[in-house]
């Protein structure tokens, strides 16, 4: 009897065990943007718009979520590919002022990993198409870059070599960078759709970008969250075909 009891018991045990191993890794699988990346979304989306006062507090809120000076930097450093040297200039003299701000209160913030050297034996567009390639999964050709073979060359030489091809911050937060920069701009619905693409190319999971979305909605606009979640529907939809 008392061996039954035991069986059964162990029987449970197991049970339970698996049903716990379930539930954490569906857990894990639906998890959303880490605090980091979160803190990406805003500072990204305003230095794109020109919002200077809500950009000093997303500036301020990147920094206390664990996002370092570099970090920061290189998102803002790449915002001028996306949506002109002016705004990413104004971004800077922004983060400028917030770093001075906290140093005299005290902060001292982790300026985090610099750009490592850029590959010796490649040239930006050897290395920006192998990036490029590899981002979109396919090799990227079309009548606009034959009719305007310079644009081509800037894309694969200087955005994707030249900018992507820096190695202090990943491709995922480059792209919840651009994604959230492009939700914050008119007329760009196509380019966004490109990046939710990529976006779930390089790893990021369709819950990430649900949380993408949902920091948007909170920090940035009901209308733009409403016009990314269409969007990344489309996306979506078109993946599953």
């Amino acid at each position: 009897m008392n061996n039954k009891i035991a069986v059964m018991l162990a029987s449970i045990f197991v049970v339970m065990f698996c049903i716990a191993a379930v539930s954490e890794a569906q857990t894990m699988k639906d998890e959303g943007l880490n605090a980091r990346q979160k803190g990406i979304v805003p500072i990204a989306a305003f230095t794109a718009s020109g919002d200077m006062e809500k950009l000093n507090t997303a500036l301020n809120e990147g920094l206390d979520a664990g996002l370092t000076v570099n970090e920061i930097k290189e998102v803002l450093v790449q915002m001028y590919a996306y949506a002109g040297f002016p705004r990413s200039l104004n971004g800077i003299a922004a983060f400028m002022g917030v770093m001075e701000e906290r140093g005299k209160k005290g902060i001292k913030d982790v300026s985090g990993k610099e750009p490592g050297p850029m590959t010796a034996n490649k040239s930006s567009i050897e290395l920006g198409t192998e990036i490029q390639t590899r981002l979109v999964g396919r090799p990227v050709t079309g009548a606009i870059y034959t009719f305007t073979p310079a644009i081509d060359q800037f894309l694969k030489g200087h955005l994707f070599g030249d900018i992507f091809g820096r190695d202090n911050l990943d491709f995922q937060g480059r792209e919840i960078a651009t994604i959230s920069a492009l939700a914050n701009m008119k007329g760009v619905n196509s380019q966004l759709q490109s990046h939710f693409s990529v976006g779930l190319n390089v790893g990021l999971t369709e819950a990430q970008m649900r949380s993408l979305i949902s920091v948007l909605q909170a920090k940035v606009g009901k209308n733009e969250a409403e016009n990314a979640n269409d969007i990344l529907g489309k996306v979506l939809s078109n993946r599953a075909k």
